[in-house]
């Protein structure tokens, strides 16, 4: 068996619209949509009918503006802004379900570990176990700039960061010992004193004394997910991480990261077993297999269009942190006379697009580029079933973390498509058998 989750993310449902297969024809909602409480109720129970893990909650706290020098494209077509804060929505879903866990982004630069710690936690005890934490470092200069930075720190260094970040945050989470509350009333005791202690870190980039001023929640420490693949991010993963976001275009890429990823985990002395890891995949499900491939090939000609190729140019902007105008460049300019070495952004992601194309223009790859694949999961909910079984046989597991349009007609064909496809497979679970998302994380 394998796990399923979900990626609520830039484009789909914390802004106003909603694209087609990650970055295909973009299909128009009521512009308000994204503020109605029943989309994410709608999310959150039929997501749980399918027997989903967790929701992952991206978010990313600025206007962007790299491209062309300008916000235009970013508030006129609605690309990753306007966006909601996605801590409100934790108990909103989770007090419309009993099982599914949720796990909102914390950024490394926009949240002082105390109060990640102490927030965490309590979200810990108002979902009943049910929270998880995605730790990130942001990418781009202007979000740096929202929280008192000048521009942001080097890739290298914000993995740094977030290392003794992530470390600050645990300490606090475990500075009461077990059995330090008391909860007598006869004896009049809440607390023993000596077991709840100051953790007094002092480290390069935080200082906390402690103790956290609230108790451990039921899991104590929420699992910790995060998504870097590069060299730096996949030690921050092997060191921390519960459960991985994980980006590959096929089966054998999957396997070979996961076959990494295990060995780093290994080597901090954990069990790889106890690390999830989620491939993150665009699927096109429809009744049918022609139906889902004229899909495909909509959204292929959708990406060679002028909008498409907007997206595209704007995206590798937003990806390069801010630090390449993509818009700016003449797109007849072959690759490797473009410098990306300027880029201070998702240094994996800009190789995944521009790797092996050196003699092709910016023109022709940006009119075909994608930045997450289907890995072929395009058919009808039996057909595409069939295919999820086979690729984490290929791969070897953990689950997916599937990224779609957030609209009900997409919930319901996954709710009740898919996952019923998958059952008959003996694929994803029947039911749920653990109470926290820990345990539902380790039932398998």
């Amino acid at each position: 068996m394998f796990h399923l989750t979900w990626f609520l993310g830039d484009g789909y449902g914390i802004h106003p619209w909603s694209a087609t297969n990650g970055d295909g024809p973009w299909v128009g909602r009521n512009a308000h949509d994204w503020t109605d409480p029943a989309i994410y109720i709608d999310m959150a129970t039929s997501l749980e009918r399918a027997g989903f893990d967790y929701i992952l909650i991206e978010d990313t706290a600025m206007v962007e503006d790299s491209y062309n020098g300008s916000a235009d494209t970013s508030l006129r077509r609605g690309f990753m802004a306007p966006k909601s804060d996605p801590m409100p929505l934790v108990p909103l879903m989770t007090q419309a379900t009993k099982h599914i866990g949720i796990i909102p982004t914390v950024s490394t630069i926009q949240y002082p570990p105390y109060l990640a710690a102490r927030l965490y936690t309590t979200l810990d005890h108002l979902t009943k176990g049910r929270i998880g934490m995605n730790v990130v470092t942001s990418v781009t200069d202007r979000v740096a700039q929202n929280y008192g930075y000048e521009k942001h720190l080097d890739h290298d260094e914000r993995y740094e960061m977030a290392m003794e970040w992530t470390d600050v945050v645990l300490q606090l989470q475990q500075s009461w010992e077990e059995g330090a509350v008391i909860a007598d009333p006869e004896k009049g005791v809440y607390a023993d004193h000596t077991k709840v202690h100051p953790i007094d870190f002092e480290g390069k980039y935080f200082k906390s004394r402690g103790p956290l001023n609230t108790i451990p929640g039921p899991q104590r420490t929420p699992p910790i997910c995060s998504a870097g693949s590069s060299g730096p991010g996949r030690d921050l993963a092997a060191k921390y991480d519960d459960t991985m976001i994980s980006m590959v275009r096929d089966g054998a890429a999957g396997r070979a990261y996961r076959d990494d990823m295990r060995e780093r985990v290994a080597a901090y002395g954990r069990n790889p077993d106890d690390v999830k890891f989620m491939f993150l995949v665009t699927p096109t499900i429809a009744a049918t297999d022609e139906e889902a491939w004229a899909q495909v090939e909509a959204a292929r000609a959708y990406r060679a269009s002028d909008k498409g190729i907007e997206y595209n140019l704007w995206n590798m902007s937003y990806t390069s942190g801010g630090r390449i105008d993509f818009g700016g460049i003449d797109p007849d300019t072959l690759i490797k006379d473009i410098d990306l070495t300027k880029q201070n952004g998702e240094h994996t992601s800009i190789k995944n697009l521009f790797e092996g194309h050196d003699d092709k223009t910016l023109r022709e790859v940006v009119a075909s580029s994608h930045q997450v694949s289907d890995m072929g999961l395009w058919g009808s909910p039996d057909t595409v079933a069939g295919k999820m079984g086979d690729l984490m046989e290929e791969i070897g597991g953990d689950g997916f973390l599937i990224y779609m349009p957030t609209t009900r007609m997409n919930f319901a064909i996954v709710a009740d498509g898919l996952a019923p496809a998958l059952r008959r497979r003996g694929l994803i679970r029947e039911e749920y058998t653990g109470s926290t998302l820990r345990e539902n994380l380790l039932a398998f």
